[in-house]
């Protein structure tokens, strides 16, 4: 079919879809609508970027609109691993539930659980949710699962790759065997085929393009440096251009180092890791969206499930370990038919690692030697954009308030029921939900608290120093001075998603 208005989708939906732009459906969307409208279980495969947000948003508000709501008692139910993702995936089912009168919300870690506590008692129709936080919230109480009539396994591998397929099977286990299942994912390795086989009942396959199909409109480049200092010079030039790009590193620490560095060159960068609060992660993505900054440098976080328009370049400051790595990072650009340039950084000691990363996701980019200033660089940069001066550049970054930021605060939380995680929280910790890694743990009653990546409860500890208050009226954020109380899970209250300029379809 070649629009939308072709399938037997509700008027207002359809309305909405027209009044965004989007009337053609991309091929993973003409293949699974006809079954899942029916409510049939179906497989979804497609590489991120491919369209399966959409394809299973419109028949999951579909099927749903007119459904009596029910407080703590959600008829939707869509499970992705990572906090960014939900926040994407709630940007894109929000206004097609709102046409047809539902209610969504998301669930996830690092936050304060009390606007998601609050909205289930007012009750709510679609959950978006991480399944670490989920499992809390359901070992709690404060929600059953018992009305689900459409669960969606969203990133099934990359939630197999997080380690969270004993919590998904565990959550799954708690819906109606009668209601419809879809699962959408990249591959079907790493124990995904076995969801697949659990939970969804005669499902139809449809497939389009596999995390290992590599993108036509994608250009591979190889450059090898000889040595740090021409890797530095490099990665500067590449970051220099007026379009988005973002970089990506292997660590934590490398992503804070050289967005300050790039900062205080004149090149305004924001970074994205697990280490940030979630609301300075979304400060930083909606700054990066709506092209306040154009450089993003990040840690693997960003490679599934950030979508985010017209990023022309993305460059692997450091080569990832494995080619799925490198695929999801590269598929950050050449979206939805776009084109997009990919670049990796190669020192002389990291070729044969390079030769086998190249042919495993089957690229045949060649290495091409290079210094700084030469004309391969000026090409992929395209137009410069004009350099500032530290302190503009600095201004143009996002901040928080000291009290806003992770580890910052001077109080002692006490009789925390949760655990809290350290700073030194490993990468996945923070992506997903139900389990604290972004700050510091305090000293005082909160059991656990020095335990890296612990899982964080939701107990009532108190807290001396400031927190910061989402105010849904103004839609910003404030900063509140008295004793912050509840949740022991960090000190942000908003959680609010960031969606200007981001579309995922």
């Amino acid at each position: 079919m070649t629009s939308f208005a072709s399938f037997d989708l509700p008027a207002p939906v359809v309305q909405h879809l027209t009044d965004t732009g989007i009337t053609a459906p991309f091929p993973i969307q003409s293949a699974t609508l006809p079954d899942t409208l029916e409510g049939r279980d179906v497989l979804g495969r497609g590489r991120t970027g491919s369209g399966k947000t959409l394809a299973f948003a419109l028949p999951l508000v579909t099927r749903l609109a007119g459904r009596r709501r029910v407080p703590k008692r959600p008829s939707g139910l869509v499970l992705v691993p990572t906090r960014e993702l939900a926040n994407q995936v709630n940007a894109v089912v929000e206004p097609l539930a709102t046409s047809l009168g539902l209610v969504t919300t998301t669930i996830f870690g690092g936050v304060n659980q009390t606007r998601q506590v609050n909205a289930l008692r007012t009750g709510v129709d679609i959950v978006i949710a991480c399944p670490g936080r989920l499992e809390d919230l359901l070992g709690q109480g404060v929600l059953s699962l018992d009305d689900v009539q459409i669960t969606i396994l969203d990133e099934a591998d990359h939630m197999a790759d997080l380690g969270f397929l004993p919590g998904v099977k565990r959550i799954m286990d708690r819906t109606p065997r009668t209601g419809q299942r879809m699962l959408f994912s990249a591959t079907l390795d790493n124990g995904v085929d076995v969801l697949v086989k659990r939970y969804l009942t005669d499902p139809l396959h449809h497939s389009v393009d596999s995390a290992e199909s590599p993108v036509a409109a994608m250009t591979h480049h190889v450059l090898a440096v000889s040595g740090a200092d021409d890797k530095k010079d490099v990665v500067q030039a590449l970051a220099s251009g007026t379009g988005k790009r973002v970089l990506f590193t292997r660590t934590k620490h490398q992503a804070k180092r050289l967005a300050k560095q790039l900062t205080a060159a004149g090149v305004p960068a924001v970074d994205l890791h697990g280490n940030l609060t979630q609301p300075a992660r979304e400060r930083n993505l909606a700054a990066f969206s709506t092209g306040t900054v154009r450089v993003l440098v990040a840690t693997d976080i960003a490679a599934r499930g950030i979508h985010v328009d017209d990023i022309e370049l993305v460059v692997h400051v450091d080569p990832p370990a494995e080619h799925k790595a490198y695929l999801h990072r590269s598929g950050r650009t050449a979206r939805a038919g776009s084109g997009g340039d990919v670049v990796t950084i190669m020192l002389p000691e990291q070729a044969g690692d390079m030769r086998t990363l190249t042919r495993q996701a089957k690229i045949s980019a060649k290495p091409v030697s290079v210094r700084p200033g030469d004309r391969v660089i000026s090409e992929l940069v395209g137009e410069l954009a004009p350099l500032v001066s530290p302190a503009e550049a600095a201004a143009t970054v996002p901040s928080a308030p000291q009290q806003q930021r992770a580890g910052a605060g001077g109080g002692r939380r006490r009789g925390g029921r949760g655990r809290s995680g350290s700073s030194a929280a490993t990468e996945r910790a923070p992506q997903g939900g139900g389990r604290s890694g972004g700050s510091s743990a305090p000293r005082g009653g909160s059991r656990g608290g020095a335990k890296t990546g612990a899982r964080t409860g939701g107990g009532s500890g108190r807290g001396a120093g400031s927190r910061s208050v989402y105010s849904s009226t103004t839609g910003q954020a404030s900063v509140d001075s008295r004793p912050a109380q509840g949740g022991g899970q960090g000190r942000s209250r908003g959680g609010r998603r960031a969606t200007s300029g981001v579309r995922s379809v």
